[in-house]
């Protein structure tokens, strides 16, 4: 499967419509991101049943500060909907299909229920307010990579 481009208007539905989205966030000017491109492209063509999507960092400047890129490359990985990595810097091949190997592997309902009880329990401490979309993805998260040791 080759890559798409994801926008502001697209990221969202293409995160939560598919199982599992890879999402590389880039710009033209940047060395490593350029390094990383085929890479990532190499590993879009042996993954058809995941999405690779890149977001320029250029273009889509709202998109970056929403994500809170700081770095980039950067790359994020979503299951089920649920932000389950997140890191700067490129990354070799294995490295990126390892990855994918254990992005894939999560039980997408256990994600989900994580996800949801991290969001209770975030709610309970902060007397009841809804905790924002951001906060919850990253508590899901952080207990997702506790979970298996990262």
């Amino acid at each position: 499967m080759a890559t798409v481009d994801l926008t502001v208007d697209t990221f969202g539905t293409t995160v939560a419509e598919n199982d599992t989205v890879l999402v590389d966030f880039w710009a033209a000017w940047c060395g490593p991101c350029r390094q990383f491109a085929p890479v990532f492209e190499a590993a879009s063509e042996q993954h058809p049943d995941v999405v690779f999507a890149k977001v320029d960092t250029e273009a889509e400047q709202q998109l970056a500060a929403m994500a809170g890129i700081t770095s980039i490359p950067t790359l994020m990985a979503f299951r089920g909907g649920v932000l389950v990595f997140s890191q700067a810097g490129a990354l070799p091949g294995s490295a990126l299909n390892d990855l994918l190997d254990q992005v894939t592997g999560l039980d997408i309902a256990e994600v989900r229920r994580l996800a949801e009880e991290q969001a209770d329990q975030e709610a309970a401490q902060s007397g009841g307010q809804e905790p924002s979309v951001d906060e919850a993805v990253e508590s899901a998260a952080g207990q997702l990579n506790a979970l298996h040791g990262r």
